[in-house]
């Protein structure tokens, strides 16, 4: 059995070592999951004043105020997915 690990060969303590590395590897990734949800809701709430990917950037050029503004509940709808959800992540706006 060849996995890498370096072991007596006991069943027990592979099923150990493996399980912790498991939950180390969950933890990062909860963790870069939560980064990468606060810097796109960073994103989003920062340039909506000129625009971004999910709302456009129709009135970036335009010296006209009335541009299109994306509401707190489109926001939230937008911002429900299965990883913020997982999470227990909310947008707060």
């Amino acid at each position: 059995m060849s996995l890498g690990h370096k072991s007596s060969g006991n069943p027990a303590a592979i099923l150990s070592s493996l399980m912790n590395k498991r939950e180390k590897l969950q933890d990062e990734l909860r963790n870069i999951e939560k980064q990468v949800f606060e810097l796109e809701t960073n994103y989003l709430q920062d340039s909506s004043h000129f625009g971004h990917v999910l709302k456009g950037f129709e009135g970036f050029l335009s010296s006209s105020k009335n541009t299109a503004k994306l509401t707190n509940s489109e926001f939230d709808k937008m911002m429900e997915d299965p990883t913020s959800a997982q999470l227990g992540l909310r947008v707060e706006a």
